[in-house]
């Protein structure tokens, strides 16, 4: 996709020095329209930067989730782990949103896909009574919601709704045990 759009920007440029040469050369071209076409090329210029920011949108896919299992959180605390915790639906905007800008993130799956870390997650698209029994036990009525649970923190660090990328980087620092 990139390819086709630097293809683009190179055409509408050159459309914009060669309009621009027959205007210096005499012809009668508009100068809005010269104006339009720099305009769209740089909207396309501002599209491939942003597109081409050098991250992997696809790291994602990388992520080692489990089904959500609570009675296990013990037992991995006790072998010195980390366990990630998040409850989602494909229904909640702000846990789509929360994917998008955080955890899918290739920094952010970095940070989680270390081996001392476990991700658990409850897909809570559909209804689910090991979810309804942990957000019960949490005091928590919806989605999203996501903790880290460690030897330091055994009863987690809750996130907020809405996360921000530091927000993961500063649970995570906080639940290492210091030695």
């Amino acid at each position: 996709m990139t390819t086709i759009m630097m293809i683009l920007l190179g055409i509408i440029f050159a459309a914009v020095a060669g309009l621009m040469w027959a205007k210096v050369k005499g012809n009668s071209i508009p100068t809005l329209i010269i104006i339009m076409l720099v305009i769209m090329g740089l909207c396309f210029a501002s599209v491939l930067a942003f597109i081409n920011k050098g991250e992997d949108y696809l790291a994602y896919q990388a992520l080692r989730w489990q089904p959500l299992q609570p009675n296990k959180i013990p037992q991995y605390l006790s072998q010195g782990k980390l366990v990630f915790v998040d409850i989602t639906a494909d229904w909640c905007v702000p846990c789509q949103t929360n994917k998008a800008n955080v955890l899918h993130r290739e920094q952010v799956v970095n940070q989680l896909n270390q081996p001392n870390i476990i991700l658990m997650q409850g897909d809570w698209t559909q209804a689910d009574t090991v979810i309804e029994q942990y957000m019960g036990q949490q005091s928590v009525a919806g989605t999203p919601f996501n903790k880290v649970y460690s030897t330091v923190y055994p009863n987690g660090i809750e996130l907020p709704k809405v996360l921000m990328i530091d927000d993961i980087r500063y649970a995570l620092s906080l639940a290492q045990p210091q030695n």
